[in-house]
C-alpha cells in the first residue's frame, strides 16, 4: 500500500514514542510555576512548536531568548527524568522500521523537539542507524504548522515532497505536511479522528504500527 513512497518522515513525540502526556505534564508544572494558572486541557492544546514559541504564546514579551532557553532546558530535563523508565517505541514500530529499510525506503525524523531530546530517544532506543536525516527545532527557522521541517527532511533525503509519507499524531503536524504537499498517516495516541476532519492529506489512521503494512 505504501511502497509507492520513496521516503517515510516521522514526527517524534506521540508518533514514535507515546510520551506526550509526560511533555504536557512537565510543561503544565513549569507554566503554572511561572504564574500561568493553566488547566491541563489548555496545556495540551498549546503543546506544539518550539519551546521558545510555547513560552512566547503563554507569556508574550516576558522572557528573553536566553531565559526561554534556560526554562525550556529545565523542562526537558524534568521530562527525560520522568519518562526514561518508560522509554520504548510504539507497538509495531520496530518491525516497521526494519521492513521499511529492507524495502529501500529512506527515512527521516522531523520534529519540533530540540536535538537534546532527539538524541535521548534515538540513542536510548538504538535506532539512529535507520535515519538518514534528523531535523529538529535547532535546524529550522519556523516550526510546524509551517512546512519547513518536512521540506527540509525531503531535501536532505533527495526526494520530492510528493514521494514522502509523513507519520504524525497532532493536527498542527498534519497541517504542516499538507502545506508541504505530503500525504500523512495519523497515529491516534493523543487525538481522535474527528480532530483531523479538515485535512485532505490523511492516507490512514492507526493506533499502532501493527495496523500498517508496506
Amino acid at each position: 500500500m505504501f511502497t509507492r513512497y520513496k521516503a517515510f518522515l516521522f514526527d517524534l513525540n506521540g508518533t514514535m514514542i507515546n510520551d506526550m502526556p509526560y511533555h504536557i505534564e512537565a510543561w503544565h508544572k513549569v507554566m503554572n510555576g511561572l504564574g500561568a494558572d493553566m488547566s491541563m486541557e489548555k496545556m495540551k492544546k498549546e503543546c506544539y512548536g518550539k519551546n521558545e514559541e510555547i513560552l512566547e504564546r503563554i507569556f508574550p514579551g516576558r522572557f528573553s531568548r536566553e531565559e526561554k532557553n534556560k526554562i525550556g532546558l529545565a523542562k526537558e530535563q524534568k521530562y527525560q527524568e520522568d519518562y526514561r523508565p518508560q522509554l520504548k517505541l510504539i507497538k509495531g514500530l520496530d518491525d516497521f522500521l526494519k521492513q521499511s529499510r529492507k524495502a529501500g525506503i529512506k527515512m527521516a525524523i522531523g520534529t519540533a523537539a530540540i536535538m537534546y531530546n532527539v538524541d535521548f530517544v534515538v540513542d536510548g532506543l538504538g535506532i539512529r542507524h535507520y535515519f538518514e536525516a534528523l531535523v529538529s527545532a535547532d535546524q529550522v527557522t519556523k516550526s510546524k504548522p509551517d512546512p519547513e521541517t518536512w521540506l527540509s527532511c525531503a531535501e536532505t533525503l533527495g526526494v520530492s515532497a510528493t514521494e514522502c509519507l509523513v507519520f504524525e499524531d497532532v493536527p498542527k503536524g498534519v497541517e504542516s505536511a499538507q502545506r508541504a504537499g505530503m500525504d500523512c498517516v495519523v497515529i491516534t495516541t493523543l487525538h481522535n479522528k474527528e480532530d483531523f476532519s479538515n485535512f485532505q492529506n490523511v492516507a490512514a489512521f492507526i493506533s499502532h504500527y501493527d495496523e500498517i503494512e508496506l
